[in-house]
């Protein structure tokens, strides 16, 4: 477990998720805007459930409330073959930095777990986010209809050694 503190001085807490977290990670996925509109069907019966955080590498991160900390957003690190799998953040913490917190603390997994590189299917409204975080494009993921019915971007994030 890690503790700092966002750009926004909220003291933010990434964790490893527990089977208890499913419910809330899958409403933070669900109520993403941005998958709204013609995008709403890739996630409308979406599920993160328990067995896919015992799986895979999913991190949350809490922010401290008056509820004990609530979590603001998620990603998932599945190691073969390497790839971000996740990464959602509350939309009423975008823009704060927690993205950026997020992408830094999975290349200290993935550098951990001996990873080179990490791939990303980007969804398209966030190709600009995974740019600006470091994010190399690769190339183009093509449709998947009826799941995914558009293309979607694919970058890769070179992990360092050091």
């Amino acid at each position: 477990m890690s503790s700092r503190t966002s750009p926004t001085s909220q003291p933010i807490t990434i964790r490893r998720a527990v089977a208890r977290d499913a419910k809330r990670l899958t409403r933070l996925v669900r109520g993403s805007g941005a998958y709204a509109g013609k995008y709403a069907a890739a996630v409308s019966g979406y599920r993160v459930g328990p067995d896919y955080i015992e799986a895979h590498r999913t991190f949350v991160a809490v922010g401290a409330d008056e509820d004990g900390g609530r979590i603001l957003g998620f990603y998932s690190l599945v190691l073969a073959p390497p790839e971000l799998d996740l990464l959602f953040v509350a939309d009423e913490a975008q823009g704060r930095g927690l993205g950026r917190l997020l992408v830094a603390h999975m290349q200290s997994e993935a550098r951990a777990a001996g990873l080179d590189r990490v791939e990303v299917v980007s969804h398209v409204p966030s190709q600009d986010f995974y740019h600006r975080v470091g994010a190399v494009r690769t190339g183009t993921a093509l449709a998947n209809p009826p799941a995914v019915p558009w293309d979607r971007p694919t970058f890769e994030f070179r992990i360092s050694s050091a």
